[in-house]
């Protein structure tokens, strides 16, 4: 199953750790154009390294690694670790501190057919070749993906809070919200022991799919180019993830409504409703903000909202769903999205299959729930189609089942940050001190 390794972890220099903050970045993916100028200003930010600008972006990048690894703004640690990334946060509404408890370290990169690594949405070509020439220049993952174990015995959770009694630095407060704290184990005896609980298990991606990718592409690019030298114990077979145990109620996973920027065909609020009528029970109500409570917990139910005075509970009957012909599984069929997306936008709106779906532009993915409703009111989007959060366990369900999930089903808060930890995958990796003792 699947194999760690602990890393040699590239981290700020300890004369920049007192300015963390201004340090790490939102991941590439979410990063919006404004944040992502504001982070620009920094020359010392991580976004440099992890979303490159420039004619020759990755060239630029590679560019700025080199200057920096010279000036000794990143440090490579001397020891081989497993890097403990605790996240603390809290969410709208309820006054609890939630800590999401993790480890970064090496997990082999293989193929999704090995089903080590599990994945539960595709991916975009585009996407995937950028981050895959990224790593090919710089041979440095800036940002570790997130993948999920699952222990119900919580074997490794002593040894994660033991080391945060040590830490490295942490966050006062992420772009998110979030407090973010590394730390780093390094006794051999317990990173082996990571090892042996990890080598039974398979992972889920849960967030990454691209950057993932990425590695797989490099890693059979370079394989292809040793032939008959391949050793498997190449830097390059190893990709930086953050596993954290899908057991923990720590983990959470935030609703993504669908916001329509158009209704082809649809001439106004009646029509639409006309059409989803044969398809939906549909109630009336008063109020917006009473849309996520009056659907929570309610399997193929969601919020609707068309403008003021035009609030409505909608709710698959249970009698058509056998109309959801796509060709994937069970498990997928059963999702309020895959409900939502075959029963809205492929029978109501005509938008027919997954991929047309995918690539269509009359649909944004949006988090959170007021902006919905403001952006309908302005005129921006004709509909707001509020949704519950996917379950951790449907996640599992749809992975076990070989699936994929509709587009943007899941958002798993808080994100990692970019630029709390590097890792390098160069040749010079392959044979460094200690690297033999950590060998399957």
């Amino acid at each position: 199953m699947a194999e760690i390794q602990p890393i040699r972890g590239w981290r700020y220099g300890a004369g920049l750790s007192a300015q963390i903050d201004r340090l790490v970045s939102p991941l590439f993916d979410v990063v919006s154009p404004r944040q992502r100028e504001a982070l620009y200003q920094n020359p010392l930010n991580s976004i440099h390294l992890s979303v490159p600008r420039g004619d020759d972006p990755a060239g630029q990048a590679l560019a700025r690694l080199r200057e920096w690894q010279q000036a000794g703004v990143l440090r490579q640690d001397e020891l081989p670790g497993i890097y403990v990334y605790y996240q603390y946060f809290r969410l709208p509404g309820s006054p609890r501190e939630y800590c999401r408890k993790g480890f970064m370290c090496h997990i082999r990169a293989t193929d999704w057919a090995e089903n080590v690594v599990l994945r539960h949405e595709n991916t975009l070509p585009a996407a995937v070749n950028d981050r895959a020439e990224l790593l090919a220049r710089t041979e440095f993952e800036s940002s570790a993906t997130h993948g999920l174990y699952r222990d119900e015995d919580f074997d490794l959770e002593p040894y994660l809070d033991e080391a945060m009694r040590s830490p490295l630095y942490e966050t006062e407060e992420d772009y998110q919200g979030a407090r973010d704290v590394l730390a780093v184990i390094q006794d051999a005896d317990v990173i082996r022991h990571f090892q042996r609980v990890l080598a039974a298990r398979e992972v889920i991606l849960a967030d990454g799919h691209h950057r993932y990718e990425g590695s797989l592409a490099y890693r059979q690019a370079r394989r292809a180019a040793v032939g008959d030298a391949y050793t498997g114990h190449e830097a390059w077979n190893f990709h930086l993830m953050y596993l954290t145990n899908a057991a923990a109620d720590d983990l959470r996973i935030l609703p993504t409504h669908r916001l329509l920027l158009d209704l082809p065909g649809i001439a106004d609020a009646a029509e639409l409703l006309a059409r989803l009528e044969p398809y939906f029970t549909i109630i009336t109500l008063d109020d917006p903000y009473d849309l996520p409570e009056r659907i929570a917990g309610k399997p193929w139910a969601f919020g609707l909202y068309l403008g003021e005075g035009e609030v409505y509970k909608i709710r698959l009957r249970p009698e058509v769903h056998a109309q959801l012909d796509w060709p994937t599984t069970e498990e997928v069929k059963n999702l309020d999205l895959a409900v939502l997306h075959f029963f809205v936008l492929e029978k109501v709106l005509g938008i027919v299959g997954s991929e047309a779906q995918r690539q269509w532009p009359g649909v944004a993915y949006v988090r959170n729930f007021p902006e919905c409703l403001t952006r309908v009111n302005k005129g921006e989007a004709r509909a707001a189609f509020i949704t519950n959060e996917v379950s951790m366990a449907e996640v599992e369900r749809v992975c076990h089942s070989g699936a994929v999930m509709p587009a943007k089903s899941t958002f798993f808060f808080p994100k990692t940050i970019g630029g709390f930890l590097f890792s390098s995958i160069a040749d010079e990796e392959t044979n460094a001190p200690f690297t033999d003792v950590f060998r399957a």
